[in-house]
């Protein structure tokens, strides 16, 4: 038997490369098959590992799905955090947009989650709700900054990040839901209209 010599840690077999593995392909698994399709021993053997190690990382099948939610949410605000600001809030609006849609188109799978009833009884705890609401604070922080500034006159914060919101939102969807009606380009019309929408909250309302 191998011995460790004292002091040095023993490797890690159910790693975080184990873990994104996991949740990769229980998204996915999601997505395709529904929730009927997601069971602990598949998932194992789709990557290559053992239900002991899924128990080891995630403590079952409840768990896992927690964890799903949060990772969707976690990768996703990651993408939005990392847009920097220009000074011109209109600039920034659309970036912001663009970091969606990249990160919709990232991970496909795990985007469906975060917006829809993918497991029928599963409901995201307290915290797990905090967590995925946290997301948006870039959003929010823009959108002031805007309104700050005097760029974005009359208007509240919360009406100009719910519509800019609701605009990017409902474009991804439509696109990754492949519900675009024929002949209409999601990649050159995308940043145009969101360009549209931010430099309208430069007016005040009448």
């Amino acid at each position: 038997m191998f011995l460790y010599p004292a002091g040095v840690p023993r490797p890690k077999v159910h790693d975080d490369a184990l873990r994104a593995r996991l949740l990769d392909r229980a998204a996915e698994t999601l997505s395709t098959h529904g929730p009927e399709g997601l069971s602990l021993r598949k998932l194992a053997a789709d990557v290559g590992t053992s239900t002991t190690a899924v128990y080891s990382l995630f403590g079952g099948k409840p768990a896992l799905l927690r964890e799903l939610y949060l990772e969707a949410f976690r990768r996703f605000g990651e993408r939005l955090s990392t847009v920097e600001r220009t000074g011109d809030p209109v600039e920034d609006l659309v970036q912001l947009g663009i970091a969606y849609r990249e990160s919709a188109r990232a991970d496909p799978h795990l985007y469906s989650i975060m917006f829809s009833t993918m497991v029928p009884g599963f409901e995201p705890d307290t915290e797990a709700t905090q967590r995925a609401v946290s997301t948006l604070r870039p959003l929010m922080e823009m959108v002031r900054a805007g309104i700050d500034s005097g760029h974005f006159a009359g208007y509240r914060a919360e009406e100009i990040a719910l519509a800019s919101w609701a605009l990017v939102h409902g474009l991804v969807s439509l696109e990754s839901r492949d519900h675009m009606p024929p002949g209409i380009d999601v990649t050159a019309n995308f940043e145009t209209v969101l360009r549209a929408q931010a430099r309208g909250w430069c007016s005040a309302p009448e």
